[in-house]
């Protein structure tokens, strides 16, 4: 038989699943003084390139190439911590790694597996300029019908760093702040940029060629929109680079071309 009990919810609190968009440091080598060189020489002359970040610590290449190595994290946590990082968990590491870990005041995590990112060939594009827009003539890769449905658009209000990717699954993209070079917005939607846009800019990402990207500084390594790409290896005429503009698609059989215009 089953027994239902009456139950009370605390008044003072709930508890709740959340999800915490996190830094993560791969930690190569356990020699402190030489990350703290790499860090001064990296991010000493931008003081406010992190912002309080959470911060987690990944041990499992530093395992497998050093093993058990000793790291003294005592002197580790304020070395980051300068840099305006918080760190706040481990994970990867050796079983003595994760003892010393959790006395300094990290929690270990199980360890993160990436997924494979299967991006789609970038094809060299032939450009077509005028004073005021940049043609360019592709092929259109096959893609994914776009959602019926958006959801709400996706507001990111921090930089997008080298090597970060942001996708805004089945909606719109505002990024209030620079991408770097390096970085990846990605949108089943529009993607608009409030500041330089000097990374990748992938609209329409499943497939909805009237998607448009817009920006206030257009510097992109690479621009796309429902499959058809666009390097900057032909550069972008005066009007356009570093100047406000927005991206469309004119799709045509077997192909496709990208219209970039100022505003």
């Amino acid at each position: 038989m089953s027994v239902t009990l009456a139950a009370k919810a605390p008044a003072s609190f709930e508890i709740k699943s959340a999800n915490l968009p996190l830094v993560t440091l791969l930690l190569k080598l356990p020699n402190l003084e030489q990350l703290r060189a790499e860090l001064e020489a990296r991010f000493g002359d931008i003081p406010d390139f992190f912002d309080k970040d959470p911060l987690l610590i990944d041990l499992s290449l530093l395992q497998a190439e050093h093993g058990h190595a000793r790291i003294d994290f005592k002197a580790l946590l304020p070395l980051l911590r300068k840099y305006k990082l918080a760190p706040i968990a481990i994970c990867g590491g050796s079983l003595s790694q994760i003892a010393a870990a959790a006395k300094a005041g990290l929690a270990a995590v199980p360890e993160l597996v990436s997924p494979k990112r299967h991006a789609p060939p970038i094809e060299q594009l032939n450009e077509q300029a005028s004073p005021v827009q940049a043609e360019v003539n592709a092929q259109l890769v096959p893609s994914v019908p776009a959602p019926q449905e958006p959801l709400t658009t996706l507001v990111v209000n921090r930089p997008v760093r080298s090597g970060q990717q942001i996708y805004a699954r089945g909606r719109d993209l505002v990024v209030l702040a620079m991408v770097n070079p390096g970085a990846e917005v990605i949108a089943d939607g529009h993607i608009h940029v409030y500041a330089p846009l000097r990374g990748r800019a992938i609209a329409g990402a499943r497939g909805d060629t009237s998607a448009r990207i817009f920006t206030l500084d257009m510097q992109p390594e690479l621009i796309a929109i429902a499959g058809v790409y666009r390097t900057t290896e032909t550069p972008l005429p005066p009007e356009i680079w570093r100047h406000p503009a927005h991206v469309h698609l004119i799709s045509h059989e077997g192909g496709g071309k990208l219209v970039v215009t100022a505003l």
